[in-house]
C-alpha cells in the first residue's frame, strides 16, 4: 500500500476506538488489538485519517482493498464502519454498508452489532435496531444502514460514507454502474463523502463494474492513471505474469504473500490440506479454489470438459493483430459467419493466410439485438463490456442492420482482392437466421452454393476442431487477443454424443461460443488452401474503416 500522509491525531483516535472492538464469533471475543493484523489497521487509519499536510484536505476519497477470502474482511469491515460512525460529527448524516446478497449483508450487520453488545460503553454511544438493520450514534443521530445491493438502496440517498462488501459478485448486475454513479455524486456534495470496496478476487473472469473499478485500482497502483487519483488501491495479487505462472503459485511457500492474516484468521496448514482434498481435485475445481484463496484471476473457463484449444489460446494472441493489420499481411481470406437469432450472438471471423509465413491469422466480431439485454440479464454487463471494446455491435434490429454490415464487410473484403473466387465465405446453413444472412450476402453479389459454402455442423466439424488446436499450440494460428473472443473459448466444451464429439457450450443460454464457431467455419474453408481470386498482396486504402 501507497504511504499516505495521515492526521496523526485522527488516526490515534480511529485506532484507539477500533482496537477496543471484540470480535463477537471468535472464542474468548479477543479485542482487535491483539486480533486484527496490522495490515488492516494500516487501511484504517489511510481511509479514515487521511490528509494533505500542505491543505489539510482528505486525500483518500474511495479504497478498493482485494484481499482473497478468510482473511476476516467482512468482520474487518464492519469494524472499521462502527469507528467511522463514532469519529463522524456531522449531524443527521446518513451511511451505507452494502452486501452484494442478503447473507453477506446479515453477516456484516450481526458481526457490527455483535461487537456493540459485547461492550456496555459502546450500547450507550449506539442504538441497534435489528429489524431495519440499523444503527444510530445516539450523540448525533448519524446512522449506518446495512443493506442489501439493489438498484433502488440509494434513490434519495447522499451518503457521508459508503462501504461495499464483495464488490466482484456485482459485476453481473446489470445497473451497478449507475448505481455506484449515484453514490458517487451524492459523495460530491458532502464534505467527508468516501466510498470503501473490500473483495475477494471474482470466480469467473472479471465484468461489468468489478472489471472497471479493478482496472482503476490497478492503473493507479501501476502509476498509469494521470495526476492526482482519489482512489487508494490495496490489492493482494500476484504480477500478472506470475498469475500465469502455475508452477509459481502452486508453490505453497509462495502463498503467504498475498495472504495478509496468515496466522490469525488463515492456518497455513489447514489451506494447504484443503488445497489438496478439495482445490487440486480437477482443473476446473483449482481455478476457482486459486481465484478465492489466491486472488488469481481467472482468464479461460477450465473446466474438464473443456476445447483443449483452450490451452493455447492466450498463449497464440498479439494484441496489435487488428483487421486492419490481418488483411495488409495476408495473401488471401477466408470468412466464416455463424448466423444469429435475437437469444444469440451472430458471429463473424476472418482468417488471412499470411503472405510471407503461411501463419493463419484471426480476427472476429460480433452483433446482438438489444433485446438479449433483457433476456440474458446475467451476461448483460459482460456484453457491455465488449461492446465498448468495439468487439461487439448491439444493434436494434438484426435484419436491417448486423447482415447488411455483415454483407458491406465481406464486399470490403472482396474489394481488396483478397477472396477466391469459389467458397470464400462459409456459413453454417442450419443457424436460426441462415436465410437472411444468405439473402444479405447474395445483395451484395456472393452468390449461394459459389461464393457462400455451407458448413456442415457437430461431429462434420471434428477435424477442422481438431486442426484449429493443434495450430494454436504451434502458434501457426494466431489472433489479436480480443477479449469477446477469450471469453467464447471459455465457453467451449467437448461433449460425447452417440460415440461422437462435438463442440458446444459449457453452460446453456449464457454460454455463447458463436464467434468461435465462426472461427471454426472461416478455417474449414482456409484449411482447403484456397488462392486469392486477384492474387497478391493489396494496399488498405488511408480511408478504410471497419464498421
Amino acid at each position: 500500500m501507497a504511504d499516505v500522509p495521515l492526521n496523526e491525531e485522527r488516526a490515534a483516535r480511529a485506532l484507539a476506538f477500533f482496537n477496543r472492538l471484540r470480535l463477537p464469533d471468535v472464542a474468548g471475543t479477543p479485542t482487535l488489538k491483539d486480533a486484527c493484523g496490522d495490515w488492516f489497521k494500516d487501511i484504517l487509519c489511510a481511509f479514515l485519517a487521511s490528509e494533505d499536510p500542505a491543505t489539510n484536505e482528505r486525500l483518500v476519497w474511495e479504497l478498493l482493498c482485494m484481499v482473497p477470502k478468510k482473511n476476516s474482511k467482512s468482520t474487518y469491515v464492519a469494524a472499521l464502519a462502527l469507528t467511522a460512525l463514532y469519529l463522524d460529527e456531522s449531524p443527521n448524516a446518513n451511511m451505507l454498508l452494502i452486501g452484494p446478497s442478503q447473507n453477506i449483508s446479515a453477516r456484516c450487520f450481526d458481526q457490527a452489532q455483535g461487537m456493540i453488545r459485547l461492550d456496555v460503553r459502546l450500547d450507550k454511544i449506539f442504538k441497534v435496531q435489528d429489524h431495519f438493520k440499523t444503527i444510530t450514534r445516539r450523540k448525533t443521530g448519524t446512522t449506518l444502514e446495512v443493506k442489501t445491493f439493489d438498484t433502488k438502496i440509494v434513490t434519495g440517498e447522499i451518503p457521508t460514507l459508503t462501504i461495499i462488501d464483495e464488490l466482484h459478485e456485482l459485476g453481473n448486475k446489470s445497473k451497478a454502474a449507475a448505481v455506484m454513479q449515484q453514490i458517487r455524486g451524492g459523495g460530491i456534495t458532502q464534505k467527508g463523502g468516501q466510498v470503501l470496496f473490500i473483495t475477494t478476487q471474482s470466480d469467473d473472469r472479471p465484468t461489468g463494474i468489478w472489471k472497471t473499478e479493478l482496472k482503476k485500482a490497478r492503473a493507479i497502483r501501476d502509476g498509469t492513471a494521470g495526476a492526482k487519483p482519489i482512489m487508494l488501491p490495496v490489492l493482494y495479487e500476484f504480477p500478472a505474469k506470475l498469475q500465469k505462472n502455475n508452477v509459481f503459485w502452486r508453490n505453497k511457500a509462495n502463498w503467504h504473500l498475498v495472504l495478509p492474516n496468515l496466522g490469525r484468521s488463515i492456518n497455513q496448514q489447514r489451506l494447504e490440506d484443503d488445497y489438496i482434498n478439495n482445490g487440486s481435485v480437477s482443473t476446473e475445481a483449482e481455478q476457482i479454489w486459486v481465484s478465492q484463496h489466491l486472488n488469481i484471476e481467472i482468464g479461460l473457463g477450465m473446466h474438464a470438459d473443456r476445447w483443449v484449444g483452450a490451452d493455447y489460446w492466450e498463449a497464440a494472441g498479439d494484441d496489435t493483430l487488428t483487421l486492419e493489420a490481418l488483411l495488409e499481411t495476408s495473401e488471401v481470406c477466408t470468412i466464416g459467419i455463424d448466423p444469429g437469432g435475437f437469444d444469440d450472438l451472430l458471429g463473424v471471423a476472418v482468417i488471412g493466410r499470411h503472405s510471407k509465413t503461411g501463419v493463419w491469422q484471426h480476427w472476429g466480431k460480433c452483433w446482438a439485438d438489444r433485446i438479449v439485454l433483457e433476456r440474458r440479464k446475467s451476461i448483460a454487463p459482460r456484453l457491455l463490456d465488449f461492446e465498448e471494446s468495439g468487439d461487439l455491435s448491439i444493434v436494434d434490429d438484426l435484419e436491417v442492420m448486423a447482415y447488411r454490415e455483415v454483407a458491406e464487410l465481406c464486399s470490403r473484403i472482396r474489394e481488396l482482392g483478397l477472396l477466391s473466387d469459389e467458397s470464400s465465405i462459409g456459413v453454417d446453413a442450419a443457424g436460426k437466421a441462415a436465410g437472411l444472412l444468405i439473402d444479405a450476402l447474395s445483395e451484395e453479389g456472393f452468390e449461394a452454393g459459389k461464393d457462400q459454402k455451407p458448413i456442415s455442423q457437430g461431429y462434420r466439424l471434428n477435424s477442422v476442431v481438431g486442426l484449429c488446436s493443434i495450430k494454436l499450440k504451434a502458434k501457426s494460428l494466431i489472433h489479436g487477443g480480443q477479449p469477446i473472443m477469450a471469453w467464447c473459448v471459455g465457453n467451449a466444451k467437448i461433449e460425447l454424443r452417440q460415440n461422437a464429439e462435438i463442440i458446444t457450450k459449457a453452460e446453456s443460454g449464457v454460454g455463447k461460443i458463436d464467434p468461435l464457431m465462426a472461427m471454426f467455419n472461416a478455417a474449414e474453408l482456409m484449411s482447403l488452401h484456397p488462392e486469392a481470386g486477384t492474387g497478391g498482396l493489396v494496399s488498405i486504402p488511408e480511408d478504410y474503416e471497419v464498421s
